[in-house]
């Protein structure tokens, strides 16, 4: 049984995994995670790998994954000045859980399409 209730709006309201879970697999932040992976990066660095995620968005959600303590922060003051971003322990161990959903995922890519197709034929008519 998992360890989140749902059963009742008691439940569902007071519930910090759901907190929690709400936080960590938001638009870009599994991303971003996956993207620190083999190295501290810098912020462009980032952007650039992450692609088509705007400055502003970027900035927020690491200052989200810093603040749950995900990864650090260290600026080197140069010159020229450089801010790095690595994952921390916590973050290497949420890391390895969002692997196995990668590949689950990369496994299950044509069978999703296939799905989407049908779901937007079966939607025209």
């Amino acid at each position: 049984m998992l360890p989140i209730g749902v059963n009742s709006k008691a439940e569902a309201s007071d519930c910090s995994i759901r907190s929690i879970l709400s936080n960590v697999t938001g638009k870009w932040r599994m991303i971003i995670i996956l993207a620190l992976e083999d190295e501290p990066k810098r912020f462009g660095e980032l952007k650039r790998c992450i692609g088509d995620v705007t400055q502003r968005v970027l900035t927020e959600n690491l200052r989200g994954l810093q603040r749950d303590g995900y990864l650090t922060r260290t600026v080197d003051p140069g010159p020229p000045v450089a801010v790095s971003y690595e994952l921390t322990p916590l973050g290497r161990s949420l890391l390895d859980r969002l692997k196995p959903l990668v590949f689950w995922s990369h496994e299950q890519m044509d069978q999703v399409r296939t799905a989407r197709m049908e779901f937007e034929r079966s939607q025209e008519g």
